[in-house]
């Protein structure tokens, strides 16, 4: 007996062996996970997986913001791309967000997993605590909002985004947030401006009016983009500041939403660590 292959029959009496590494490695390349995680910098310097190396990939649409981080854990593995590029260079308007999900599904990813500073627009979400969005508001003007420059050859495609967050990722991140007794809040509204510049106090008091819960600048159209690609997206957002529709505090600075994200970090990438070990 040959313990180093396995038997196996085609069906019509002939018989084949086949290397027990092969196997082991298709069966394990099957049931390999393929999450993608996009968010500020930083996110690729998180030492929370093995065997990490960088992977430089084109898209129909371009490069991504960053090359991508590759990274193993027990049952699969995780690509990481730095929204903002490895040095926080690109604006927030000019983020290939097309490239940036184009590459994870080029790479077999299922998932994304996205993070975001945001503001809050609620006196009950406070600094420090995480949001897991289940709707956004898109208030962007500039960003490309599709992969469908043209109808010729698809016909009509209208993406359907009634609930534009997968529903099981924002279960899982609500359980293990609950779990980790993090400061959280299980849903809420984010709104997308296009930035780079903050809101005005009347902006920042419409977007209260409008129902939005949190604001920031990311998060469309990369939600809508991963909807349309298919690909089964979720969001943690890390409350850092008031915006600016608090009378009796000052508005929000780029160093204190920095300061505040700096201190909450830790949370937001245990947080994911466990996520991704479940999904």
């Amino acid at each position: 007996m040959n313990i180093h292959s396995s038997i196996f029959t085609d069906g019509k009496g002939k018989f084949f062996r086949i290397p027990i590494n092969i196997l082991f490695n298709f069966v394990k390349n099957q049931n390999m996970k393929k999450i993608g995680l996009i968010g500020g910098s930083g996110l690729e310097k998180i030492c929370l997986f093995e065997n990490i190396q960088q992977i430089q990939v084109e898209t129909p649409y371009g490069e991504p913001s960053s090359p991508v981080t590759k990274a193993e854990f027990h049952s699969g593995e995780l690509y990481i791309i730095s929204r903002h590029g490895r040095e926080h260079s690109i604006t927030p308007t000019h983020v290939n967000n097309r490239a940036n999900i184009s590459a994870l599904k080029q790479l077999g990813c299922e998932f994304i997993l996205a993070t975001t500073a945001c503001g809050s627009l609620r006196e009950e979400i406070k600094r420090g605590d995480i949001v897991i969005p289940d709707q956004f508001i898109d208030f962007t003007r500039h960003r490309i909002n599709t992969f469908h420059d043209s109808f010729e050859q698809t016909g009509p495609v209208h993406a359907a985004m009634a609930d534009p967050f997968h529903e099981e990722l924002r279960q899982i991140l609500i359980s293990t947030a609950k779990e980790k007794k993090i400061s959280y809040h299980p849903r809420g509204t984010i709104v997308t401006i296009e930035g780079p510049r903050f809101s005005t106090r009347a902006e920042s008091m419409m977007f209260r009016m409008l129902g939005a819960d949190i604001i920031n600048m990311s998060i469309a159209p990369e939600a809508a983009l991963a909807n349309e690609a298919g690909l089964k997206y979720a969001v943690v957002a890390l409350s850092t500041d008031y915006d600016c529709w608090k009378t009796d505090e000052a508005p929000v600075t780029w160093d204190e939403i920095f300061r505040v994200f700096q201190e909450n970090v830790k949370h937001v990438t245990n947080l994911l660590a466990e996520v991704v070990r479940k999904v």
